[in-house]
């Protein structure tokens, strides 16, 4: 495998760090995340402006056709300044479920994400349904031309500020049954759509949408009826990734910032840095986070060439690493901190606190190891 990144990607990469570096400041960050919103509008423009809207969208569709090795590139980046702007939950979840709609759906939608005047969320989690995809009871009715939905979503990623929900509805099926799952491009606005906007304990914002006989046309069908299970995995597959990338970007913060602590501060008439138990112990950050960066490569390599049943265990595995290793980095971040790493003055705790919630989305270690080994 060919691990060097091509020239346009080398540019993504320098221009991104270039703009983490000039605007993500913890103090910049925490304004943001306190505004009505939680992100910066002008940012998002900028991201559109440069183009970061349209990585991964065909050339077709007005993309730059990029694939998951160019997502990866650029969420590594995010990682690093713990970025607000709903990268994740409009283009690469709610866009990339979008991406498998017909040509005409295509056409009407994807020109506004692609210059952030449009923004997506994906709605397919549910309260009864923890991690599992395919666990649907959210209902989705035939009537003439439309479709009625009827159902509430948990945890919407940018449910409270996106302008057009992807909702996986059952036009089929039993409860847990992955033939019968469709999916729908909803109005966020629409009649019967009731939002609930809240902050998440990552500075990010989520929301609980109920649908009450909500009308959608059938043209809004995403894929075919009854078979959006496929489009919704490999919407997770490609959204596992990009997390896992941005938690490979925040673990290198953490253990290079605990790293530059220790060489500061000094007990005893030492720095910290001198004593071995504690060397010892950077060193199995460092090494976690190797290994995470390995198998992130590798995973996004095998899914980039073709999503094959290797691809998927690789991203179980993967998915599973990044949750053990991250909240081990994060956790000796903070200890080895000491009282200023429980500090919300320092940045330590801000990325301590993403770690966790990367952890629990699309699945926890436990249930990424339990996938790897079924």
């Amino acid at each position: 495998m060919n691990f060097d990144l091509s020239d346009e990607q080398r540019l993504v990469q320098e221009s991104i760090e270039r703009f983490v570096n000039d605007t993500y400041t913890l103090d910049a960050r925490q304004q943001l995340a306190a505004g009505k919103s939680g992100f910066s509008e002008a940012h998002w423009s900028t991201m559109a402006e440069l183009g970061w809207l349209a990585l991964p969208f065909a050339e077709t569709d007005g993309g730059f056709g990029g694939n998951q090795i160019d997502t990866m590139v650029l969420m590594e980046q995010f990682g690093k300044g713990l970025v607000l702007e709903p990268y994740l939950a409009s283009i690469i979840m709610g866009g990339g479920a979008l991406k498998h709609g017909a040509a005409a759906l295509k056409a009407e939608f994807l020109p506004g994400v692609i210059d952030g005047t449009r923004q997506l969320a994906l709605a397919y989690a549910e309260p009864q349904a923890r991690f599992d995809l395919d666990d649907v009871v959210t209902s989705a009715r035939r009537d003439g031309d439309h479709y009625v939905l009827n159902g509430h979503k948990s945890m919407v990623l940018n449910g409270g500020t996106a302008h057009q929900l992807v909702v996986s509805a059952r036009t089929g099926g039993g409860q847990t049954d992955r033939n019968g799952i469709s999916l729908f491009l909803v109005d966020a606005d629409g009649e019967g759509v009731k939002r609930d906007s809240f902050p998440t304990v990552d500075g990010l914002r989520a929301a609980e949408i109920a649908l009450k006989d909500v009308r959608v046309p059938a043209s809004r069908l995403i894929g075919a009826a009854d078979a959006g299970f496929a489009i919704l995995n490999a919407v997770a597959n490609d959204a596992i990734l990009a997390l896992c990338a941005e938690a490979v970007g925040a673990m290198e913060v953490l253990y290079k910032d605990t790293v530059a602590y220790t060489q500061e501060r000094v007990q005893f008439d030492h720095p910290l840095a001198n004593f071995q138990v504690l060397q010892h112990r950077m060193v199995d950050m460092f090494m976690e986070y190797e290994q995470c960066r390995s198998l992130l490569y590798r995973a996004t390599l095998e899914t980039a060439q073709g999503t094959s049943t290797a691809a998927q265990r690789t991203i179980h595995a993967l998915k599973h690493l990044v949750g053990r290793a991250g909240i081990f980095i994060a956790e000796n971040a903070v200890q080895l901190h000491g009282g200023m790493g429980m500090t919300e003055e320092l940045r330590i705790g801000h990325y301590f606190k993403r770690m966790l919630v990367i952890d629990s989305q699309f699945g926890n270690t436990d249930y990424h190891l339990q996938r790897f080994a079924a």
